[in-house]
């Protein structure tokens, strides 16, 4: 019925292409448009001005030679003034389109290392875009934005990237768990030699107050009991400490066998002994 009163519609978002007797004619518009057919006019055909989207996925190599999958994701519409040259000039936009992604990409590609290709997508995807940019628009389309949406290398290539990382992952761990085990080792090492100064001082200490102790014996026995000297009070508390000592090594349960020279003469011997080294430990002074 449109046709017969030469009417045509023409969809939202799309212009259609007009042609009399075979020539370009004009570009309808969205709406009711009047086409007289009696005068050769008809509609050549329908153009879309929708955002449309193309994913090409390329493959090629890098500059370290690992052949890779490059995914570029296309953004690109017909331009409503240029409808036209988008409608008469490409027999198939998508397939152009294409062609110049494959050659910009395996322009580029291959002047970088594989880790540079993950690193500068957004400058492949620029470079796509400004050269489809200025290709395209002699054909009437505008291209709204170019995407690398994915790389894919080999998949051996993959595996050997992964193993790469958990190995070095591996070292880094190792050289924190070492760092751990020096820095345990070293305050270990510090507790250890505070310990045995704590201990070489209360040891220090003990001696002393023995020494201090026995000073005090010494002079407060001579001086009550008349007619001694500092020799045989001295004499009397090595017997003393000699008895003690034999009472507590005959009492622990866990001693081992302990021979010791034990008579009348032995405790003489012993302090003479004990008199002998203080001697020469002073004449050695």
């Amino acid at each position: 019925m449109g046709q017969l009163l030469c009417c045509v519609q023409v969809d939202q978002a799309t212009v259609a292409i007009s042609e009399q007797f075979g020539k370009f004619d004009a570009v309808l518009q969205p709406g009711c448009n009047c086409v007289p057919w009696v005068t050769g006019k008809r509609i050549a055909g329908h153009l879309s001005l929708r955002l449309q989207q193309l994913d090409v996925k390329c493959e090629t190599k890098t500059k370290d030679n690992v052949f890779v999958n490059v995914i570029a994701s296309v953004q690109y519409r017909a331009m409503t003034n240029k409808a036209s040259d988008a409608f008469y000039k490409l027999t198939n936009t998508r397939t152009q389109i294409q062609a110049y992604v494959f050659d910009v990409i395996r322009a580029t590609v291959p002047k970088l290392n594989l880790d540079d290709v993950f690193e500068q997508k957004s400058e492949i995807a620029k470079a796509v875009e400004d050269e489809l940019e200025k290709a395209m628009s002699a054909y009437g389309y505008e291209i709204v934005q170019t995407l690398i949406v994915d790389i894919e290398p080999d998949e051996h290539v993959k595996r050997a990237m992964n193993e790469i990382n958990a190995a070095a992952r591996l070292r880094m761990a190792a050289n924190e768990k070492a760092e751990a085990e020096k820095i345990i080792q070293i305050k270990r090492a510090e507790g250890e030699a505070e310990a045995k100064y704590l201990s070489g001082l209360g040891i220090a200490r003990q001696r002393q107050a023995i020494v201090d102790g026995l000073r005090d014996s010494v002079l407060g026995f001579s001086g009550n009991v008349p007619g001694t000297s500092p020799k045989d009070v001295m004499d009397m508390v090595l017997i003393t400490q000699y008895f003690d000592t034999m009472k507590e090594i005959g009492a622990s349960n866990k001693s081992s066998a302990v021979f010791v020279p034990h008579g009348p003469g032995a405790v003489h011997d012993i302090a003479q002994q004990m008199r002998d080294g203080i001697l020469q430990a002073s004449l050695s002074k």
